[in-house]
């Protein structure tokens, strides 16, 4: 019998491959256009993509039809969702929860980050794309569908997807620049394409014989924790020319800045063993920031 494990989401591609690679859940991706590059890759590997939009609940069902399992994530920043307002993610995330209860899903995995509003007491009341994934986490519970709840570290890659790390004016260094943190903050650190896939794959294999340790709980999908200025450090290790750490003034957007200002101030999860050991004790093998910079920063820099 196949077991089919519905992915949503950009990132959800590290997840699709591991499955994917492991051969114990077959994948099915989730996308509003399967005729995107993305989508296509996905085909070209042999997955399954499928076409829903997660402001259609109707179109969410069908997709989720036959589904034992569900990596769920929102992205506030695709323009169709940014449109429709500050809590579209919210609103999102929670057809997404209701069409898996509709459809029988077994187990949902929910890609969360905390509330910063709450964790902040108001301070930082922008971070949009925060409080909704913690809005969502919230009426899962309430709807009693079984789940666990990830909470991700900021993304290795955003070195290059978002240009956290260039060149200096000269190009002889490069430039973690990371707006309004801290040289002295830790940053949690996630890489994606190495790690996530295999979180959730542990927690999918796990849900069932280990119910105890797994339905119902947050886990962190944290790589490493480490300052920004140790971040490049390991860097300049594997690219051999100086990698120094600045904090520019702004991003030039609000909610990029609060989001930076409130992890730097308050950490994104302070007291928390990283990586997660009961991850660890479920089986996920975490790579260091060293293999990453050697791996796939490397080629990208030297």
């Amino acid at each position: 019998m196949t077991r089919t494990v519905a992915v949503f989401g950009a990132t959800g591609s590290a997840v699709v491959k591991t499955l994917l690679a492991d051969g114990t859940f077959t994948p099915r991706a989730i996308t509003r256009n399967a005729s995107s590059e993305r989508a296509q890759k996905l085909k070209a590997l042999g997955v399954e993509v499928v076409e829903a939009n997660a402001w259609d609940i109707s179109s969410l069902k069908r997709a989720l039809t036959s589904c034992e399992g569900v990596f769920g994530v929102t992205d506030y920043y695709d323009p169709k969702n940014f449109a429709e307002g500050t809590s579209s993610e919210t609103t999102m995330g929670k057809n997404i929860v209701d069409a898996s209860k509709e459809t029988d899903v077994k187990f949902f995995i929910w890609s969360s980050l905390p509330h910063a509003t709450r964790v902040s007491n108001g301070k930082y009341r922008n971070v949009h794309h925060f409080d909704n994934k913690a809005n969502v986490e919230e009426y899962l519970q309430e709807v009693g569908l079984p789940h666990a709840i990830l909470h991700t570290g900021w993304f290795s890659e955003n070195s290059w997807n978002y240009n956290c790390v260039a060149p200096s004016e000269d190009s002889s260094s490069l430039n973690v620049a990371i707006p309004k943190y801290s040289a002295d903050s830790p940053q949690y650190i996630l890489w994606v394409e190495r790690d996530l896939g295999q979180v959730a794959l542990a927690l999918l294999k796990s849900y069932e014989t280990k119910k105890e340790q797994v339905l119902g709980h947050l886990f962190y999908a944290v790589s490493a924790k480490m300052t920004y200025p140790e971040f490049a450090k390991v860097l300049e290790r594997s690219v051999g020319k100086p990698v120094d750490f600045i904090s520019p003034e702004s991003t030039g957007m609000q909610e990029m800045d609060e989001m930076y200002a409130f992890q730097s101030e308050f950490g994104l999860y302070p007291d928390v063993q990283i990586p997660d050991p009961r991850l660890t004790e479920l089986g996920v093998k975490w790579h260091t920031m060293d293999e990453f910079a050697q791996e796939a920063a490397k080629a990208r820099y030297v």
